[in-house]
């Protein structure tokens, strides 16, 4: 199994970027769909790279991007959905049609692997949409086989440079005085963009990968609070951090979803009942993952001598 051409869908987000310099670096030929082409000009400087404007929620958009390609790494994920049962309609577009529509064009076109990034804690009953969603998309891509060889990816929390959570806190931190923070109890084991990278360009080429589903995630555990003390620390702007009730997190999310682009929603609040860890292996194949405090000090400022300390202290209970 030769695998040149990679159709990388969701490759000008943040997880897309690193992942299409891994592939481009590895010398593959990259195929990047994109809504406007604006939106992914940062991918132009790499070689292998060949940017196409389409909509990959359209079937024959898919079976026309699928023509020529050996693989296919699905990278779509929404955080925030209309309500519905048991998902909403946006987490159903996205998490789980997508997928179907991915598993139909690359039968057809004989396209030979399907890499897959789904979410850590993503199960049928679930306490999310969310994690629902995700679950129903694993099952679609399960179906591909034996056809398509597939495997997938479940992910903790994705953490480097440009990623929309640490940055997120160490924003809301510079503009409040207080945070109060739902979930602040939530414990989550971040994976660092570059593991998630590297795992998924060998994943296209380990005949071992076929047909399997890895948890990914960092060295170590650290609940909510923990980590935004941390980015308060590394950014200079330590805050108190006020732990809220689920009930008036739920409430808090509830007025934020009013907000464009909203910055938590009650679906969010419920996905962090279920610990984003992992009971086994952080990572497959024996790959030593990343620590949090090695990557995030270079990018959210510079660390002081608390900090340092702050960083040993962290990943405790």
């Amino acid at each position: 199994m030769s695998i040149r051409t990679v159709l990388l869908i969701g490759g000008s987000g943040f997880v897309g970027t690193a992942i299409a310099a891994r592939l481009a670096a590895a010398g593959k030929t990259l195929l990047v769909p994109t809504r406007r082409r604006e939106r992914a000009r940062h991918l132009l400087p790499l070689p292998t790279v060949e940017l196409v404007e389409a909509d990959v929620t359209d079937p024959a958009s898919l079976a026309v991007l699928m023509t020529g390609v050996d693989a296919v790494v699905n990278l779509v994920g929404v955080l925030h959905s209309r309500s519905g049962s048991p998902y909403g309609p946006d987490f159903a577009r996205a998490h789980v049609a997508l997928p179907e529509h991915i598993v139909t064009a690359a039968r057809e076109a004989r396209v030979q692997r399907i890499v897959h990034i789904s979410a850590l804690g993503a199960a049928a009953d679930g306490p999310s949409g969310y994690l629902r969603s995700k679950a129903a998309g694993e099952a679609a891509i399960r179906a591909a086989a034996p056809e398509v060889g597939w495997t997938i990816l479940r992910p903790s929390v994705i953490f480097g440079p440009g990623d929309r959570f640490l940055n997120l806190f160490a924003g809301l931190l510079k503009r409040f005085p207080v945070l109060p923070l739902g979930g602040a109890k939530a414990r989550f084991q971040p994976v660092y963009v570059g593991d998630v990278a590297a795992v998924v360009a060998e994943a296209l080429e380990r005949p071992d990968a076929v047909g399997q589903t890895f948890d990914m995630a960092g060295p170590w555990q650290y609940s909510l609070k923990a980590l935004v003390e941390y980015v308060g620390t590394l950014t200079g702007h330590p805050r108190p951090v006020i732990p809220l009730p689920e009930g008036l997190a739920l409430l808090q999310a509830a007025l934020l979803e009013c907000l464009p682009g909203p910055l938590m929603s009650r679906d969010n609040v419920r996905s962090m009942r279920v610990p984003n860890v992992v009971n086994g292996p952080a990572q497959p194949w024996g790959r030593r993952p990343t620590a949090l405090e090695t990557i995030a000090p270079c990018y959210l400022g510079s660390i002081n001598k608390r900090g340092r300390y702050d960083a040993f202290q962290l990943h405790r209970p």
